[in-house]
């Protein structure tokens, strides 16, 4: 009978004593001509392969080093499209920040502050809709602080919904504690979701 410690290559593996005790039992209740006792390999494919604890840990935890990317790899980091929506402040920073830029004193559409905002961040999209809610926003928070709706002005036009900012001193600082009040807010989104990847302490 062979040894309950090697296989049949000589190879060692640890086999459970469930297993041994049917080897054993086998090789005592076979009678005469009834062939030979239960098969190795059987027994070794059902065996249970122990492996050190040491070792199960090293295979589990941490990378090694990283091989060099094969040829031809691509750049993974691909942003995917974004869809701006009402209410982001990602999306509402991007806008304001255009909005501060344009031309004071005159009518624009809002359709070609899409179009340029589209433009000029190539992964995004953002909607006339979307574009025109900041607009309204950014017309409150002006009423709110000037107790007016002159420097900031969204109205209907011919070819749909224009904004209009006053030619004054005053529209750039104000614009610029808007931007950076929203930026804030963004910062603010990225630490929270940073957070949620922290271990908790308990």
């Amino acid at each position: 009978m062979p040894d309950p410690g090697s296989g049949p290559s000589g190879t060692s593996v640890k086999v459970h004593p469930r297993d041994v005790d049917a080897i054993e039992r086998a090789g005592r209740d076979r009678g005469p001509g009834q062939g030979p006792a239960l098969d190795w390999q059987s027994l070794v494919d059902e065996s249970e392969i122990h492996l050190a604890l040491s070792e199960l840990t090293a295979a589990m935890i941490g990378l090694g080093p990283l091989r060099p990317a094969p040829d031809g790899m691509p750049d993974p980091s691909i942003a995917p499209p974004v869809v701006a929506e009402s209410g982001d402040p990602f999306t509402a920073v991007r806008i304001i920040d255009l909005v501060a830029r344009l031309e004071r004193g005159r009518a624009i559409r809002l359709e070609d502050v899409a179009g340029r905002l589209e433009a000029t961040y190539m992964d995004w999209m953002f909607p006339v809709p979307v574009v025109v809610d900041v607009a309204l926003q950014l017309q409150a928070n002006w009423m709110v602080d000037y107790r007016n709706s002159a420097g900031i002005v969204v109205a209907d036009g011919p070819s749909g919904p224009v904004l209009t900012i006053e030619d004054s001193s005053r529209v750039d600082p104000w614009i610029a504690r808007q931007a950076q009040r929203t930026a804030a807010e963004c910062i603010e989104r990225l630490a929270e979701f940073s957070r949620r990847d922290a271990p908790s302490g308990g």
